[in-house]
């Protein structure tokens, strides 16, 4: 089936999930938006997600919510995640066992979590094997939307020529800072290196750059907290799927506001 997808970077904190709540009806309206898929793990203080706050991003107009890394800081979202009728998914190369599931499927459509080894989470499975076994089951599925968790770009890349004409996108997060690699791939696959994030400019990464700039000067442990007023980032891109379910379009989508 035909979709415009808008695919949204890892919203953070509260201001994070107020941007989305302020500008995702519009951009649904503008762009005819059929699928919404945010990254959320860290929407809950910026690290983390709690029931709240899954409910607080589909309320304003998310229809997936992807994780990564961070969606294990909160014990309480562990049930979410259990919950098959809760659209919130984490990385599916996670050990057998772990809360929740790698995969959500609704129809003709599948949007599927991976999470990168490289700098980052070498104890996971392998996320090409990993896509691999996954694949074979959605044969009879038209659009796959892969939202990969990483750090390297390098890894990002190689995913993205990997699955080149056997999914719809592939979608980088993690980093917080878009990349201007947006461009659909010779098989017809959307790819990004990375969305960016939706949360405070003036921030690093969206915390608060005082204690970051204090933990690199003197390398102690210190608390890091997201920035609570704007002017905020909102990072995305917007993806046309054809019948087939091949990407005919991807572009940025980014905007600041005052939040």
């Amino acid at each position: 089936m035909a979709l415009n997808i808008l695919i949204i970077g890892d919203v953070v904190g509260k201001l994070g999930r107020r941007t989305v709540a302020t500008l995702l009806p519009g951009l649904r309206e503008t762009k005819s938006i059929d699928l919404v898929i945010a990254n959320g793990e860290n929407a809950a203080g910026g690290r983390g997600m709690t029931p709240a706050t899954v409910e607080e991003l589909r309320g304003a107009g998310v229809d997936v919510i992807t994780s990564g890394n961070h969606i294990w800081a909160k014990r309480e979202i562990y049930p979410v995640l259990e919950d098959e009728s809760v659209p919130l998914i984490r990385p599916l190369n996670y050990p057998e066992g772990v809360p929740g599931r790698g995969i959500h499927r609704d129809g003709d459509v599948a949007v599927v979590n991976l999470i990168g080894r490289t700098f980052m989470a070498d104890s996971v499975d392998c996320p090409f094997r990993a896509i691999d076994a996954v694949l074979k089951h959605l044969t009879d599925t038209s659009v796959i939307i892969v939202d990969f968790h990483a750090e390297a770009t390098s890894e990002k890349i190689a995913m993205g020529h990997y699955l080149d004409g056997r999914i719809s996108a592939l979608i980088g997060t993690h980093t917080h800072v878009p990349t201007a690699d947006a461009r659909v791939l010779p098989g017809r696959t959307a790819y990004v290196s990375d969305l960016g994030m939706v949360g405070a400019t003036n921030s690093v990464l969206g915390m608060e750059y005082e204690p970051v700039l204090e933990r690199f000067l003197t390398q102690l442990p210190n608390r890091w907290d997201p920035v609570k007023t704007g002017p905020a980032m909102f990072n995305s891109v917007f993806v046309a799927v054809d019948d087939a379910g091949r990407a005919t379009a991807i572009e940025r989508v980014d905007s600041e506001v005052a939040a």
